[in-house]
Parts: structure tokens; sequence; C-alpha cells
């Protein structure tokens, strides 16, 4: 399979303009041989913008899923264009219910869809409750974990067990606040304006501890750990009062970097996942090598269990 994975800059609230970049990318993507292209999550609606809404105008900008304008442009572009295309929103459901979603529109009319199992965006924004494994068209059979869902090494687990030989990993994160003494932390916003004139500083930023080098103290471990192909899409660029930092990258079930991105701009990578890679990977042996009769405490509460929303605005 050939997969592309997107970074790019979404305008908050913009969804016809978001929308525009995602038809430019998909086509690019289309016009490479491309079977799947993974966009960022709320790459539609934008993202960190979303906490300082209203009650009222985060239920505004939320659609239905599948039969809401975006997913249903969606379905006709990967028709059109014969991809598979992942992109993210902000979805209303049954009553009102707001979820952080992630929807693949597949070429055959299909769609799948994921609710972010750890959501924190805002107070009305509810966590979904179930995995989300499937088969694309080609017969490959893919997973969806919505950023801070790939956190929790035990979703990533769970996603591989029901079978996902590859991961699509949406995220909008890098240059977030944090208590962490080493990594992460803001960027200077004038840095990203200057980028035209001085692009190496700000790219040092974006492959430094506060991007890249985060990333890689996690990211390669999920992929190697479960013995899958890893599709990191993330935002770059300005998004509310941060700036994200990109790093769009593909990785093999060795946790190999196939390819990736450090560019202070909307970019694109395109890899070449082997499929046999998978059956004989280190992680896949590891998964086979599991006593589930000694796990039954993981399932159990300790008390001091917190939500995604307790600990995110506690830093």
């Amino acid at each position: 399979m050939r997969a592309a994975s997107v970074q790019f800059e979404s305008a908050a609230g913009d969804k016809c303009a978001n929308l525009a970049r995602i038809r430019a990318f998909a086509g690019q993507a289309a016009a490479e041989r491309a079977d799947l292209v993974v966009f960022p999550e709320c790459s539609i609606t934008g993202y960190w913008f979303l906490r300082r809404l209203s009650g009222p105008e985060i239920t505004a900008i939320a659609e239905p899923v599948p039969d809401g304008q975006s997913t249903q442009e969606l379905i006709a572009l990967a028709r059109r264009l014969g991809i598979a295309i992942g992109a993210g929103l902000i979805e209303r459901a049954g009553e009102g219910a707001l979820y952080n979603t992630y929807v693949v529109a597949m070429p055959d009319g299909r769609t799948v869809r994921h609710r972010k199992i750890h959501a924190f965006e805002h107070d009305l924004v509810r966590s979904g409750s179930e995995y989300t494994v499937f088969e694309l068209p080609n017969g490959w059979r893919a997973g969806i974990l919505i950023c801070y869902d790939c956190n929790l090494v035990e979703n990533v687990r769970a996603t591989a067990l029901l079978g996902a030989e590859v991961l699509l990993a949406p995220h909008q994160t890098g240059g977030c606040r944090s208590k962490n003494p080493h990594l992460m932390g803001v960027i200077d916003r004038a840095l990203w304006d200057n980028r035209a004139a001085d692009p190496d500083a700000i790219e040092r930023e974006l492959r430094g501890d506060k991007g890249r080098g985060w990333l890689m103290r996690w990211l390669p471990s999920r992929a190697h750990d479960n013995g899958l192909f890893l599709i990191f899409s993330n935002g770059v660029g300005v998004d509310d009062d941060e700036i994200r930092t990109g790093n769009a990258m593909i990785l093999d079930p060795y946790g190999t970097i196939l390819g990736e991105t450090g560019k202070a701009a909307d970019d694109m990578v395109i890899a070449d996942l082997d499929r046999s890679l998978v059956a004989g990977s280190t992680g896949r042996k590891w998964i086979k090598a599991r006593r589930p009769e000694l796990y039954a405490g993981l399932a159990v509460r300790t008390g001091n269990e917190r939500t995604a929303r307790e600990l995110k605005f506690e830093e």
C-alpha cells in the first residue's frame, strides 16, 4: 500500500478553506498513486480555538457523520480520486452529543468513524468508548486513534489485538504548554511569522525537543511494540495560542521512519508499506508471547484515574 501523511495549518472555524487544502493534497496524493491519505485531527474545523467557544458556537460548527456536508464532500472526493481519505472534525450526534471525530471516506462510498476516546477540547465534547478497526478497499486492516488516544499504550495494543496492520494517528500536538522539564514547551510565535526570512530558526524548534524530539520518545515504540505501520499526521503552524510542530511521518512495524518532513509549512510525505513486514515483526512475536491470565490487574481501577481533560488542564 502507498500511504500519504499530510501536515497543514488549519484555519480556525473556516471549513471551506480547510476542505480546499484537503482537496488539493488529496489530489496530489492520488496523482502520486497513493491508496490512502491521512490528514490531522480536527483538520476540517480547526482545533485549539474550540476550547474558547460557547456551547452554541461549538454546536454550530459541528456536523452529523456521515450525513453532514463535510463528510459528504470527503466521500465524493474519495470516489472521484479513487483514494481513501481520512480527516477530522467535531461531530454532532444524537440528542446533540458532540465528539472529536475522525472520518475515513473510501472510494466505494463507505465511511468509518472514530470518536476520540480521551477527549478534552471542550466541556461539551464527550469521549468515545469504542476502538475502531476496519478494512480498507485493498484489504489492509486499519485502526484509528486520535492524538491523546495514542499516548496510552493500552489503546494501541488493543487496536493491534483487534487486527490492525496500520494505525492512522491524526494529531494536533507539539509546542504545547507542559510541566515536562526536558521536552515540549511553547514556541515563539515570532519565529513562525518570520519563517520565510529565517526558515532555519523555526525548523530547529520543530525538529527539536518541542516537536520531533518529543515524538521520538514514544512514537516509534507504539509501532515497534505492536508490529504495525503507523501514519502520523499533525497540524503545523499557528493553532490559537500555540505553534504546532508538524513532523508528519510514516513508520514501519519496526519503528523505522519510512518518510518524514521537518518543514515549517504545509507538506506531505508518501511511503510504500510492505505488508509482509507485519507478520514477522518483533512486536507481533511479542504479542504471541503474551500471558493474558496475568493481566487482570490492568482492567482494575486504582482510584488514581483522571480524565484527559483534568490532566491536560493541570499542565
